[in-house]
């Protein structure tokens, strides 16, 4: 049986009956699990020959395990008008029988045969292709990133002069509104214009604040939508 082993490997028995009578052959093996054996019997017309396919299953080569696998071909004389194929076996005297013994080799691909299947499986042309057009692609998503890079430090740059332009509103605002408390201590009368610039202060205080969440609500939408 030739290797690699991953796979089913079928090796073929020519049965050949030299004499004038039929015969019947039966096919045994030490190790059924591992072979599938069709047809594992039947009757050879006297000469003829019939081909017995003798299939392994896959498994794990170990090459320093010896096989230990064997088969032996049993046959007999037919008796005449034969029915039943098990009572032959059954009814059959031992000096009546004649076998024949096989061992089972397994051999795998020598390295020099592996190697010229992959020189086989590799030509020249597909690889020159590849090389030249491995590049394309890593050019064309360096562009794509520089793209974005420019798109993000413009936002960048755009986010930073509205974050001064705040800035400078707050501190503004702030010094208004210590005006305003200074102005409001000292009317200790309760004045309505006291009152007034009291409110005005303090209204301009969350309009600042929707402002500033308004920068940052639009900023991160930017960095979503990018």
């Amino acid at each position: 049986f030739p290797g690699p082993f991953t796979d089913v490997v079928t090796t073929n028995l020519k049965l050949r009956n030299p004499s004038d009578r039929k015969v019947c052959f039966k096919v045994k093996t030490t190790a059924p699990r591992r072979y599938c054996v069709r047809p594992n019997s039947g009757i050879i017309d006297p000469g003829s020959s019939v081909i017995v396919s003798v299939m392994l299953q896959p498994f794990d080569y170990d090459p320093n395990e010896k096989s230990k696998h064997k088969f032996m071909v049993q046959t007999t004389y037919a008796p005449p008008n034969i029915t039943d194929m098990e009572a032959v076996w059954k009814e059959a005297k031992p000096d009546e029988l004649m076998d024949s013994k096989l061992r089972c080799v397994f051999e795998m691909p020598n390295e020099n045969d592996k190697l010229n299947d992959i020189d086989a499986s590799k030509p020249a042309p597909v690889l020159n292709t590849s090389k030249q057009d491995g590049p394309m692609p890593k050019s064309h998503s360096v562009s794509l990133n520089d793209t974005e890079t420019r798109k993000l430090v413009e936002e960048c740059k755009r986010l930073q002069a509205e974050i001064m332009k705040l800035t400078d509103e707050n501190r503004h605002l702030r010094d208004e509104g210590l005006r305003l408390r200074k102005v409001v201590h000292s009317d200790k009368s309760g004045s309505p214009t006291a009152l007034a610039l009291r409110d005005n202060g303090s209204n301009s205080l969350p309009s600042l604040l929707v402002v500033i969440a308004a920068i940052f609500i639009g900023f991160f939408l930017g960095k979503f939508i990018l």
